[in-house]
């Protein structure tokens, strides 16, 4: 028996096909792109998204036999993209994107409108799916007006799949139109927002069946028709799936482009005002919360842009000894900043920089940003009473051990890295698609890693870093200020 975990991201496609062990039997990537035509904007056609699934498809059978035994299959896709469907299920525009801003305005009001934060349990960013919806309505009135069905990207992949209208609950609570405490679509999220009932998909938790495979496509496939379509899930909930990430206590940071820390959650505990995402996991009864800062290791690659440099030639410049707080204080605010700030206007600086300043001083300070601005979400999470217990460091920002070190004893909390091998959204997926087949209990599936290393914080150093991140948060209200006159 094999499983099929789909991997739907921004610049590319990932298919990955797992045994019923777990073991991985192989894996295909195929990438596409995304247009910008105005500022602000980010747009993709889903007909790239079929086509990349298709050739990827058409690796794994030629190259894999394990693949004609397929029993199930599962989709993490990347949130809050908005897919506009006519009645004869059509697409009707391309599919405006989680790193889109353009509603920013129309975010705004929705997110003053009574209940909204209530009911949802964040803040209306302008990157949800709500927001986009209502400037389409303004804009593009008469695209509004055929409207029939408005599906996130991983449910667009679920309706080629199925041919049903089916989205699970992770990816669905970052629409603002979730009851995400009630994990069911809200009326008054929906009229708020201008939409109806029938306009959303049915939905059902990410471990459990949507449907099966469509006969025309099992047939084109080479597999059977009775093969298992899961609900999967939204690309972080199925990371954590991927690292077994599923109880209190239960964390990742991953440090990527972006930088997110998450926390899974036994409750539900949303703290909007702290720019916390608070959405439910892929799994019955739980959620998880993360806190997310939009320029991690971009930080770093924009240094080695202006200085020459590879990111990874600045890090090992450091050696490999930790050193204390420097003079000169970096702000990771490059593209804005979501939380805790919810400010797309902030931007970045380098602060006490003087004739002495090196590339290393200026290396550090951004590592040290970075590392600061993940401190803000975590404390954010801790604020609502999450428990860290661990947390698992993924993405390429963790192959820098000075990086790692220097995180850890910012956040006073150890750091696993794991063993090299699957354990990203991938794998989060193809692990639904299997407990949606054999109907397994989630803590049996969902197993965190092998861990290589455990990287503690440097005891010594840790109080001279408080020091420094609380000098790090009195600078925010000034910087604020400043770009509200820009």
């Amino acid at each position: 028996m094999s499983y099929l975990g789909i991997d739907l991201g921004t610049s590319g496609l990932r298919a990955l096909l797992v045994a019923e062990t777990g073991r991985v039997i192989g894996s295909v990537e195929r990438s596409y792109s995304s247009e910008h035509k105005h500022s602000g904007w980010s747009e993709q056609d889903p007909a790239h998204w079929i086509a990349a699934l298709e050739d990827a498809v058409r690796a794994l059978r030629s190259s894999y036999p394990d693949f004609s035994d397929l029993k199930a299959a599962s989709v993490a896709g990347h949130m809050h993209g908005a897919t506009l469907l006519d009645k004869d299920g059509s697409v009707i525009r391309p599919c405006i994107l989680w790193n889109d801003t353009r509603a920013d305005a129309e975010a705004r009001v929705l997110d003053g409108m009574d209940k909204v934060r209530d009911i949802s349990g964040n803040i209306v960013f302008p990157g949800f799916t709500a927001p986009k919806l209502l400037w389409v309505a303004k804009h593009e009135p008469e695209h509004f007006a055929r409207v029939d069905k408005v599906l996130l990207p991983a449910a667009y992949l679920n309706y080629y799949l199925t041919g049903d209208f089916v989205a699970d609950m992770s990816d669905s609570a970052g629409t603002s139109w979730l009851n995400v405490a009630d994990r069911e679509w809200s009326d008054t999220l929906l009229n708020a927002g201008q939409m109806r009932q029938d306009q959303m998909p049915r939905l059902v938790e990410g471990c459990q069946p949507a449907g099966t495979l469509r006969p025309e496509l099992a047939r084109k496939w080479g597999v059977s028709n009775a093969v298992i379509i899961a609900g999967g899930a939204g690309d972080n909930a199925a990371a954590a799936c991927g690292i077994g990430a599923l109880n209190e206590g239960d964390g990742f940071l991953s440090l990527g482009t972006s930088g997110v820390l998450l926390a899974a959650r036994d409750g539900y505990h949303p703290d909007p005002a702290s720019a916390l995402h608070t959405f439910c996991h892929a799994v019955p009864d739980r959620w998880y919360q993360m806190g997310v800062m939009l320029s991690a290791t971009d930080s770093l690659n924009w240094l080695g842009q202006i200085t020459g440099k590879s990111p990874s030639d600045l890090t090992t410049d450091l050696g490999d000894t930790l050193r204390g707080p420097g003079r000169v204080r970096f702000l990771p605010y490059l593209s804005g900043e979501r939380t805790p700030h919810n400010d797309a206007n902030i931007r970045g600086s380098f602060t006490s920089l003087g004739k002495d300043t090196t590339r290393n001083d200026l290396t550090h300070a951004v590592l040290e940003g970075v590392a600061f601005g993940l401190r803000d979400s975590y404390e954010a999470l801790i604020d609502t009473g999450a428990r860290i217990d661990r947390l698992l460091a993924i993405g390429g920002g963790a192959r820098s051990q000075y990086w790692i070190k220097l995180i850890a004893t910012v956040l006073n909390v150890p750091l696993e890295l794991p063993k090299d091998g699957e354990f990203g959204a991938a794998l989060g997926a193809a692990r639904l698609a299997m407990i949606a087949h054999t109907a397994d209990v989630a803590d049996r599936v969902l197993t965190p890693p092998e861990v290589a290393e455990r990287v503690m914080p440097d005891a010594a150093l840790q109080p001279a870093f408080d020091s420094a991140y609380q000098q790090f948060r009195s600078v925010y209200p000034t910087l604020k200020s400043v770009s509200s006159l820009s």
